[in-house]
């Protein structure tokens, strides 16, 4: 009953806020036939609520929900934390030969990339290793289970989208795959990075005159198919324009074939042999650390995350929440092992932060953590409770300089340029086939900070209806306060 107090006081003042939807998003609703039901919305002028519509109703909020991932991460994680990878052996090195097993162990560390594991390779030659006798094992057994992404069907018809990237403690370089297509003469020229040792890339794209900028409408979904020999081919289908440049990252490699072949091409560059596999497996209690690599801290992740709206990075903030804690020396630590699913603790941690500050977290649904879900739920009450709490943050610089800036960058670069929202309103945005949404912060024209939360659910929010309807509602909150008439009296909300 304690814990949800200031949320009771907050819904008692509902009654007393703006009912009906303003003049300008009301009419933007209905020029794009999106019924009022279809939004709940909430505006609190500081600790008041100037507008509230249907706002207690918990919502698909899409990426916005992203907001509660970072937040409940910097204050619980802390500014100094660090995801890690590691290379370990318990093996003993004998005349430059490593006799046994590398572990490569993964630490949800958010850069790890294929320069990084270059620079780790190094590190071990440098040590003398030139041969490694054993296996290389690949340890995600930090978060459980392991590989989230086997088995699960796609989230819609972009399965090889790096939004669509399910994230394990070993991923490394997204498991993307760049291609360079460039097309001249009436011939496709085709390079891939990074090189992996015994994949190529090929195609059978017919090429068509049609401006390069609409190249993706011949966009088709790679095939990957294996030979015999182990050779693996990337084979590009559809069309591509003539006389055109571009660069295109796809997941289509299973990330244990992708890092297989990676380690295989890097360990050979830097000179080294390997015959071994490379499986599945746990670190030993007693391996010696070999090699390390620590991600750049919280702060500079949670700004990758909410800028672009980084599915991948969220969903792996939301996963060290049940998996690690901060460690003042290190960056993080895994916690005590548990039966529970990671899933579950990271669940329970979100939760415990909100009870914890007066959040009634009836209603939510929690799936990942990113918003790319059907099934995650937030309300308005709920995501402005949490904005309030960000401004009292001791790490409220750091999670406002995360959001989008109106106008300037991120995901709202080419939105409201020309509002009173410009360049100083900070708001999170979040869309799906059936979303739009959008919360975060906008100072009104007599200088006070709103906390503005807004959320369509609609099948009509398709070709920017819905986010013509929220950036209406943004300019608006940015507007109250003017004068009306050069008098001094409050501008009328209701016009």
């Amino acid at each position: 009953m304690v814990r949800c107090l200031a949320t009771a006081v907050l819904l008692a003042c509902l009654p007393l806020a703006q009912a009906q939807l303003p003049e300008p998003v009301a009419s933007k609703m209905a020029a794009n036939n999106i019924a009022p039901e279809a939004i709940s919305v909430l505006v609190l002028r500081g600790e008041a609520p100037l507008l509230a519509h249907l706002a207690e109703r918990p919502m698909q909020p899409a990426s916005t929900m992203k907001l509660l991932t970072t937040l409940v991460a910097l204050e619980t994680l802390g500014p100094v934390f660090r995801g890690r990878t590691e290379l370990r052996s318990s093996a003993p090195v004998v005349g430059g030969t490593l006799r046994g097993d590398l572990v490569l162990r993964g630490g949800a560390d958010a850069d790890f990339s294929g320069e990084v594991l270059l620079t780790m390779l190094q590190a071990l030659r440098n040590q003398g290793i030139e041969t490694i006798a054993g296996n290389l094992v690949l340890d995600r057994s930090l978060f459980s289970p392991a590989r989230t992404d086997r088995g699960l069907p796609p989230f819609d018809e972009a399965p090889d989208a790096y939004y669509n990237v399910i994230p394990d403690a070993l991923l490394i370089n997204k498991n993307m795959v760049q291609l360079d297509m460039r097309s001249r003469g009436g011939k496709l020229r085709l390079t891939m990075q990074p090189a992996l040792a015994k994949v190529v890339v090929d195609a059978d794209m017919r090429l068509v005159d049609v401006p390069c900028a609409r190249w993706e409408d011949g966009w088709q979904t790679p095939d990957v198919r294996s030979a015999a020999d182990g050779t693996i081919k990337l084979m590009l289908h559809g069309t591509f324009p003539n006389e055109c440049a571009k660069t295109y990252s796809v997941n289509v490699l299973d990330r244990q074939d992708y890092l297989d072949r990676l380690f295989r091409a890097s360990w050979r560059q830097v000179g080294g042999r390997f015959k071994g596999a490379v499986v599945d497996g746990v670190m030993a209690p007693e391996a010696m650390l070999l090699a390390e690599h620590a991600a750049r801290a919280l702060p500079e992740i949670v700004r990758d995350i909410n800028k672009p709206s980084d599915n991948a990075l969220a969903r792996t903030i939301f996963l060290s929440l049940g998996a690690l804690e901060a460690d003042a020396l290190l960056g993080s630590r895994p916690l005590a092992a548990s039966t529970d699913s990671t899933y579950t603790r990271a669940d329970a941690a979100v939760r415990r932060w909100m009870r914890e500050r007066g959040i009634d977290d009836t209603g939510m649904v929690l799936e990942n953590g990113s918003g790319l879900s059907r099934l995650e739920r937030i309300s308005p009450v709920q995501l402005g409770r949490l904005l309030q709490a960000g401004l009292r943050s001791d790490w409220a610089p750091e999670f406002l300089a995360s959001m989008p800036i109106v106008g300037v960058d991120g995901t709202m670069r080419r939105r409201l340029k020309d509002s009173a929202a410009a360049g100083h309103a900070r708001m999170k945005t979040g869309t799906l086939s059936n979303v739009a949404a959008i919360a975060g912060y906008v100072r009104d024209a007599s200088g006070q900070q709103c906390v503005v939360v807004a959320m369509i659910n609609s099948d009509q929010v398709k070709d920017g209806k819905g986010r013509a309807v929220l950036d209406a509602l943004v300019d608006w909150v940015a507007r109250q306060g003017l004068p009306v008439s050069g008098d001094s009296a409050a501008y009328n909300t209701r016009q």
